[in-house]
């Protein structure tokens, strides 16, 4: 081998290595850019769920929404937020609330009903309603308070 064919070859080697390291250089700032578009969506997605989160607890508190579609309701956005949230005492009746209605039947299914068996599930809903009424408003409450302490809140 010529010294000027080793020459050439290393010049080869060495375009292929800038290049490969110029092209790995771009591939980490993509998933840097990607990873901080997550985090930015993750956040937004949250602080949606936190004023979606009040705007229940009020409306419940004030009685704007039944117990039963309230509970629904924040159990399903705190279960975004953070599946545990709904371990914490203050939060179970929500949960409660759902195991107890979540087999009653909703929108389209629950106008094919009869109208005896509609009369039916909307007894044992204001039965479940009124066991739990308290509990769930006291949850709504702790709700209002949890969100003014989530971390990140503005509030």
């Amino acid at each position: 081998m010529t010294t000027t064919t080793a020459l050439i070859l290393l010049a080869v080697g060495v375009a292929i290595i800038a290049g490969m390291g110029a092209y790995a250089f771009t591939l980490w700032r993509e998933i840097n850019r990607r990873q901080a578009a997550k985090q930015d969506e993750i956040q937004r997605a949250h602080t949606n769920c936190l004023e979606n989160l009040e705007i229940v607890a009020s409306s419940l508190l004030q009685e704007q929404v039944d117990v039963t579609e309230g509970a629904w309701r924040c159990k399903v956005l705190l279960e975004i937020l953070d599946p545990q949230l709904l371990e914490r005492p203050a939060f179970r009746p929500f949960g409660e609330v759902y195991a107890r209605t979540q087999h009653l039947h909703t929108h389209s299914a629950r106008k094919a009903l009869t109208p005896r068996d509609r009369m039916r599930e909307d007894r044992e809903r204001l039965e479940v309603e009124a066991e739990l009424r308290q509990p769930v408003l006291k949850a709504a409450a702790e709700v209002l308070e949890f969100r003014r302490t989530w971390p990140g809140s503005l509030h």
